[in-house]
């Protein structure tokens, strides 16, 4: 966490200061080189894709995600454009795959469902250092700070570090930084709605696990949908 903090601070802090043309008349100051939406916040529930047979998911699984994005305006009223930044998430999966470090060192996956093995926390956690790109619409103007927005967009992922805990019948078992989880994780966004309230959705084009992940002969193939809020700032 104090990584991911860490470039989101040195990031910020250097973001390119732009100059503002401002026209003055009796009643107020209208900034003509306006930008919005430059810090986000969102918050989500993740789902698990392509489960194998007989895996699912059990509580609630969040994800949390932040960050900086660069509005750069393309036309003259500056409600289209792109937008490019840097921000974090941290995420958790719930489910029924127990992870665990056999008498050889090497990870290896079962089904506590199909094993009869009781507990009452399996989950994941990824944290990932991310790149979002965002192609903007909107229609807000220099004066009007509520407004309709769209923008679809693509982000990667990379992968700082990962988590796994079981707590049940066979004690508490925990493995971090797992080789078999993706360094790169990718997919597309769409984040959408008016003023505060924007539903926010991101598909994953890739799959949490490697090939080396298997549950019995099948490959754990499980991607990520998260969907949920995000409010942006500034």
């Amino acid at each position: 966490m104090k990584l991911i903090l860490a470039f989101l601070m040195a990031f910020c802090c250097t973001a390119t200061v732009y100059s503002q043309e401002v026209v003055v008349d009796s009643t107020q100051v209208v900034d003509t080189k306006y930008k919005e939406d430059q810090f986000y916040l969102a918050i989500t529930y993740n789902l698990l894709a392509n489960k194998p047979d007989n895996v699912k998911q059990t509580g609630f699984s969040s994800g949390f995600h932040f960050g900086y994005i660069r509005d750069f305006p393309l036309n003259e009223r500056r409600n289209f454009g792109i937008g490019l930044g840097l921000g974090a998430s941290i995420n958790s999966y719930n489910h029924n795959i127990f992870v665990f470090e056999n008498e050889a060192g090497n990870i290896e996956y079962t089904n506590l469902s199909d094993a009869d093995i009781s507990y009452s926390k399996n989950k994941f956690s990824t944290y990932l250092l991310e790149l979002p790109f965002e192609i903007r619409w909107r229609t807000s103007t220099a004066t009007e700070y509520r407004f309709w927005r769209v923008y679809p967009g693509f982000k990667v992922g990379y992968l700082l570090a990962s988590a796994t805990k079981y707590k049940g019948e066979l004690g508490t078992i925990k493995n971090s930084n797992i080789k078999d989880f993706n360094k790169f994780q990718y997919g597309l966004t769409l984040s959408t709605g008016y003023n505060t309230w924007n539903f926010h959705i991101y598909y994953s084009l890739n799959s949490i696990l490697s090939k080396d992940a298997t549950l019995g002969p099948d490959t754990i193939d499980m991607s990520a949908v998260k969907f949920g809020l995000i409010f942006y700032i500034l």
